[in-house]
């Protein structure tokens, strides 16, 4: 094992702290969507981001569990077993607070809840593991996105609306980008180790179109949604230039470690700047 790989595996590198921007600004644009509502309680927007970070840290610590079957280092193998009780303790807290707010709202949340937890517990593990399936990508535009966005609006309505699922869709493409840069900076060492994310199987030539295509597609369907009234300003157009940069860093394909954070700098960019144009 290189210094490399086993660095992977460190607490700080597992928990992924880049990503917590999907938390963050997907129940964002479900909170702020719901901002006008008679219903709208801070105190309950600041439980649904709380619920949302620790669910984000717990899906990370547990994403490498499945490369236990590939690895023989022990210490290497002794570091994934605790990120993985780690992620349980999360999951844990989060449910802790799932529960709170089912208290609150009905019963009817608790399913919106358990398909998350089942989603996020099968996004590595096995048998169903839709990461080596090559599945996450599609994955966590549902899981992380839609359904992050859309259940934070509920919580703090008691309604779901067309509008909200389709404000929801340029962020939740953003969630996928997240994981597509991951994968585009871990292509080489997901190939030998034989896990079969959507990269590995398509290719890095075709993933690395994939990304660009998703990256046009979220300021098409932003400017789109502008246009028929969902959003009411063009603030989001100011994270162009990042989008851009984002851009020709995957075209140079030099530097693809820092494509992760990148991204998650322009997820969080964008998800401000689109809340703020809501």
């Amino acid at each position: 094992m290189t210094t490399t790989d086993f660095s992977k595996y460190r607490l700080l590198r597992a928990l992924r702290p880049f990503s917590f921007s999907v938390a963050l600004i997907t129940c964002l644009v479900g909170i702020v969507a719901a901002s006008g509502t008679d219903n709208f309680s801070p105190f309950t927007a600041v439980i649904i981001l709380s619920a949302a970070l620790v669910l984000q840290a717990g899906v990370n610590l547990i994403n490498d569990f499945s490369d236990l079957n590939e690895l023989a280092d022990q210490q290497i193998r002794a570091l994934i077993r605790r990120n993985f009780r780690y992620g349980l303790g999360c999951f844990v807290a989060a449910t802790a607070l799932g529960l709170y707010l089912v208290a609150q709202v009905g019963v009817e949340l608790l399913l919106l809840f358990l398909l998350g937890l089942v989603g996020a517990l099968g996004y590595t593990l096995e048998p169903v593991n839709f990461k080596r399936r090559g599945l996450a990508v599609a994955l966590v535009f549902w899981l992380m996105g839609v359904l992050m966005v859309a259940g934070s609006y509920y919580i703090m309505t008691d309604t779901l609306t067309a509008a909200i699922v389709w404000q929801s869709v340029p962020v939740s493409l953003i969630t996928s980008l997240l994981l597509l840069a991951n994968e585009l900076r871990d292509e080489q060492s997901d190939r030998q180790s034989g896990i079969g994310t959507l990269t590995v199987r398509i290719g890095y030539r075709y993933s690395s179109m994939l990304f660009m295509v998703l990256l046009v597609a979220v300021f098409f369907i932003a400017g789109g949604l502008w246009w028929i009234g969902l959003l009411q300003s063009g603030w989001w157009l100011l994270s162009v230039p990042l989008a851009l940069w984002l851009w020709l860093r995957l075209r140079s394909g030099e530097q693809l470690e820092t494509l992760p954070p990148l991204t998650g700098r322009f997820f969080l960019m964008f998800g401000l700047l689109y809340c703020v144009s809501l």
